[in-house]
Order: structure tokens, then C-alpha cells, then sequence
């Protein structure tokens, strides 16, 4: 009886939406030979991680396996599966591999963080497979919201487990490969033992729209509109992209792409030979001189970022370009939880200057790039797999997906993050619990969420900061008065006196009353500051701020 056993690990991307990080492994407990697939981020928010850059998993379990990691294949070019590669690529140094438009992608992300462009590795579409370890793993074509998706086909020695990363079963993409049931039902008759399958929209009733139903009807939005339009979606939707240029041609506009993400995408579709026929361009430029009833701009920053080009417009100018009363701005794209805020912000300051807003709230301008329930039930249909294991969703999406894999008699694992699941044999069971996190890229430095320094910075932005400066003399006796430095916090408090000089008082009032002893310990004197700071604080402006405490002594 063999001993190797056959587990799937997700570091990322199960239990969330973004960041998605998944272990595959073979071979001996605790010696497994492993392949990882994707290493995507997270984007942050000023409530949960103010300053933070980017968020991507704790990938300290594989760092220190690294020596037994085969490969990292990454299934498709959106940042929660790709953004990561650069960060972790100094810890990992494993060989990757990916599509023509992946590696487009990936590789610039690699030039820009100096790591060599030769770690990545083109592969061609199924049934070219790459040989890694105990792992035979071919990119087989789906439909997505970004060009050159794929699930994978992972052949084991405990059999063939199927990744299906981002999909749709989209079969008129016009961008991109289209679904092909028949492909799935060949790769798939001689048994798949799991299929690791994409949540997203599970909770969605109706069967998803293809790409192709939009353009009549953005088309004709268009043409009905009087001065300029501007468009925004997703910059790595090149389908999307190419639909709302060719809307904009037709109604007899000049197209202008406007944010440097959206330009790099459809260069890199150019250049690996997805896009061949996108209409021609006009640089902003040039644009100024054509009448705005003629022009049509692309933007970036359909999620709200502050930086994008839609939220540089609807705060005045960008490029030269700007927005008039009458103009048209549509949001082809559906909001991302988390992002409204700065999306509704973006849609009153465009409302404010009079321009028409239109979003997705009809159904019309938008479809998504995931599966809807009845889709997924579809694939598995196909596919027939011994286990499913739900993944890319949040708990409530893996919970109801493994509904649906009992509701057609098979096995359903709820597997989140940290949870590996042992695949060997007829009936997966939970071999470990894995810890697990998150690493914040903190300007130029990778930081644990553990670390405290971002829960400091959150403290200090809900309470305020208050610098108390100390000078005692040689016999450890007040050096004059002691002063204070406020940040953030309120200037008078209820006893309408200035919180500065109610605080200083009560400071100098404290250590005239502190024993020798208590001023000749350090511990004992950053404790009684502190207690009278916050509490003082609390008295006069009903909150305890954060409290950085500096004590000279002359010697």
C-alpha cells in the first residue's frame, strides 16, 4: 500500500475574493513534491490597512518548503493571481510558467522589481503539458474577463484533478477563446478526481451573457448621446475594451485610451497576438482639436482609485481632456464590494458638473467574467468529478457551492484557507490546519499583519498622538516643566482650555507627586505619563489617544 498522498493546500483565494495562492502537492507526508498555482493580491482600504500598497498571502509555509516547490503556474493576468509573482519571487525562486498574455504581463512585472524575465516560462495551450515532479499540468482555454484564461489539468499519480480558475462559459467571447464543451467532456471521460472550481457568482439565478450582447446596445447608448462619452471598465477586460471602441466607432467617434494600465493591456494583447483588428486611436493630444460630439475616450479607474484617470476627471482636468455639461460617462463595469464609496464619489462629482451617469444597474452595459450558478452546475455536469472543492469566494459562495455538489449526488469539501485537504484514496478528509495570514507591502517593505505596524496606525488615526517630552537632572528631578506635542486630536477640550496646557499641567502636577524611586524607573515613569495623558484626555475630549513618551536625563 502506498504511503504518498495527493493534497490540495489554498493559502489564498478561499474564504475571500483576491489574492489567490493554491498548493498542490505529492508524495510522502511532509515530504510532498509541490507545484503552486497562482500568486495574485489584494487591494487595500483606508479602514482596514491605511497606507498599505498591496496585500498578498502568507506564503511562509511554502518558503520554507521551498526547496521541494516544482514550478508556479499562473492561470490567467488579473492582479489577484498574477500581482504577487515579483513580490514573492526572491523567496521562491521557482521556475513559472504561463500563456503568451500572462507571460506578457508577468514579465513586466518581473523587469520592474530587476528579478530576470527568463524565470517565466511560455507554455502553449492543452494538450502541451509541462512535466513538474510528480505533476503533469496543461493550460486548457476558458472564457474570461481577461484574454488567454485557463483552468488546469493537473495529472497525478492518484489520478486528474482539474483547477478551473476565473470562468465563464462563454462561447462568443470575441476576445479570447470560447468555451468548448466538448473539449471539457474529453478531458474528462476517463474520471477527474476533484475539480477545484471557481464560487464567484454562485448566488447569480440565471445563466451568465456572453460578451457578445453588449455592443447593439452600448452602440446605440452611443449614438443617442449629444457631447462627448467616456467609458470605463476594468483595464484588463480587452473584450470589453475592444467592444466600447467599436460602439465609439461606429457612432462616427474618434477613440482616445486614456490611464497607463489600460494602454500596457491592449499593447499586450497586440503584441501576443490576441487583438488584430482594435480601431484606431488618437492620442489625447491630438484629441483637443476634435469636436467633443466626436470623441469617445476609454478610461481607467472603474473601481474608484483615486489616482485613475476617471477619478482625475471628475476632480477637474486630465491630460489635457475634461468634462462639460451634457456629456456622457458610463460605468461598463460591475462595482467591486468594498469599492462603492469611492465610486458613488466619482458619480456625484460627475453629476455636479453635469454630467449624464450610467452604470450597470439595468444589466445592459455589463456581464461578468465568472460562472453563475446554473453554469456551474453545467460544468460539473461535464465533468463529473469524485470531489468538488469550492474556491475563489467568500465563505458564504464555497458553503453554497458544495450545496450544489450534494444536490447532484457528490462529494462537497468546504476547504478556506489553511486547510489541506488530502485528496488520496475515494474520501477526502483534512490532514492539517496550516496557519495563515497576510503580508502587507508597506512602501518598499513586506510586513506581516501580525506585526502591529498597521494596527498602530489605525489606532492612531481613531485616537489621535501625543508626544510627551521629559528632562530630568542628574539627581533625577524634574528638569523644568514638561511639554507636550498633539497630532490629531482636538485643540480645546470641555474645559475650553487649551488640551495642550491642561495636559502639561497635569503632567508637572503628576511628577512633583512621584516618589524618587518612580522617577529613577523607566517602567514606573512611562506608566504614570501615560495614565495621566489618556485619562486627562478622556476627562477633556472623550477619547484616549496613542501616547509616545521620551525621557532625557542629565548625567
Amino acid at each position: 500500500m502506498s504511503t504518498d498522498r495527493l493534497i490540495y493546500l489554498p493559502l489564498g483565494g478561499a474564504g475571500e475574493i483576491g489574492m489567490n495562492a493554491y498548493v498542490y502537492g505529492y508524495g510522502r507526508p511532509g515530504k510532498e513534491r509541490l507545484i503552486v498555482v497562482d500568486l495574485g493580491i489584494a487591494f487595500p482600504d483606508m479602514e482596514t490597512s491605511p497606507g498599505v500598497d498591496v496585500i498578498m498571502p502568507d506564503i511562509a509555509w511554502l518558503v520554507e518548503r521551498r526547496d521541494r516547490i516544482e514550478a508556479v503556474f499562473i492561470t490567467h493576468a488579473h492582479e489577484d493571481h498574477v500581482g504577487a509573482i515579483a513580490h514573492t519571487y526572491d523567496q521562491l525562486k521557482a521556475p513559472i510558467y504561463a500563456r503568451a498574455f500572462t507571460s506578457n504581463i508577468a514579465r513586466r512585472k518581473m523587469e520592474e522589481h530587476g528579478h530576470p524575465e527568463e524565470a517565466i516560462t511560455t507554455v502553449s495551450a492543452w494538450p502541451e503539458v509541462v512535466q513538474a515532479g510528480p505533476f503533469a499540468v496543461g493550460f486548457l482555454p476558458v472564457s474570461h474577463s481577461i484574454p488567454e484564461s485557463s483552468s488546469l489539468i493537473i495529472d497525478t499519480p492518484e489520478g486528474r484533478v482539474i483547477h478551473s480558475g476565473d470562468f465563464k462559459l462563454d462561447e462568443t467571447p470575441l476576445v479570447g477563446e470560447p468555451f468548448d464543451p466538448e473539449v471539457w467532456a474529453e478531458v474528462s471521460k476517463d474520471g477527474v478526481k476533484a475539480l477545484i472550481c471557481d464560487s464567484t457568482n454562485v448566488f447569480s439565478p440565471s445563466p451568465g451573457r456572453s460578451e457578445a450582447s453588449l455592443g447593439p446596445e452600448i452602440t446605440k447608448l452611443v449614438e443617442k448621446a449629444k457631447g462627448m462619452v467616456v467609458a470605463t471598465t476594468f483595464a484588463s477586460n480587452v473584450a470589453r475594451v475592444k467592444t466600447l471602441a467599436e460602439a465609439g466607432e461606429r457612432a462616427g467617434r474618434s477613440i482616445v485610451l486614456m490611464g497607463r494600465a489600460m494602454k500596457r493591456m491592449i499593447e499586450a494583447a497586440v503584441e501576443t497576438g490576441v487583438l488584430t483588428d482594435f480601431p484606431r486611436i488618437v492620442p489625447p493630444e491630438d484629441a483637443k482639436s476634435i469636436p467633443r460630439e466626436n470623441l469617445m475616450l476609454l478610461v481607467t479607474g472603474s473601481q474608484g482609485e483615486r489616482r485613475a484617470a476617471s477619478a482625475q476627471l471628475s476632480r477637474g482636468k486630465y491630460q489635457g481632456m475634461e468634462m462639460k455639461e451634457g456629456d456622457l460617462f458610463l460605468f461598463s463595469s460591475k462595482t467591486i464590494p468594498g469599492n462603492e464609496k469611492g465610486v458613488i464619489r466619482i458619480m456625484n462629482a460627475f453629476s455636479e458638473q453635469g454630467v449624464d451617469v450610467v452604470d450597470d444597474s439595468n444589466g445592459l452595459y455589463h456581464v461578468s467574467g465568472h460562472a453563475n450558478g446554473p453554469d456551474l452546475e453545467r460544468l460539473t455536469a461535464i465533468v463529473k468529478p469524485q470531489v468538488l472543492i469550492p474556491m475563489h469566494g467568500e465563505h458564504r459562495h464555497l458553503r453554497e457551492h458544495v450545496k450544489i455538489a450534494n444536490r447532484n449526488g457528490m462529494t462537497g469539501v468546504l476547504a478556506v484557507n489553511g486547510m489541506m485537504v488530502d485528496l488520496s484514496g475515494n474520501q477526502p478528509t483534512i490532514a492539517e490546519y496550516i496557519d495563515t495570514g497576510r503580508t502587507y507591502l508597506d512602501g518598499s517593505v513586506q510586513i506581516s499583519a501580525m506585526d502591529g505596524v498597521v494596527r498602530d496606525r489605525i489606532r492612531m488615526a481613531l485616537n489621535g498622538h501625543v508626544v510627551v517630552t521629559v528632562i530630568l537632572d542628574d539627581e533625577d528631578e524634574p528638569l523644568g516643566e514638561p511639554w507636550c506635542e498633539l497630532k490629531g486630536v482636538p485643540e480645546t477640550g470641555t474645559s475650553k482650555a487649551a488640551l495642550v496646557d491642561v495636559l502639561e499641567a497635569d503632567l508637572a502636577q503628576w511628577l512633583a507627586r512621584a516618589g524618587a524611586k518612580t522617577l529613577r524607573d523607566d517602567d514606573k515613569l512611562h506608566e504614570g505619563i501615560k495614565r495621566t495623558v489618556r485619562n486627562t484626555s478622556l476627562d477633556e475630549i472623550g477619547r484616549k489617544p496613542e501616547v509616545t513618551i521620551v525621557v532625557s536625563r542629565l548625567s
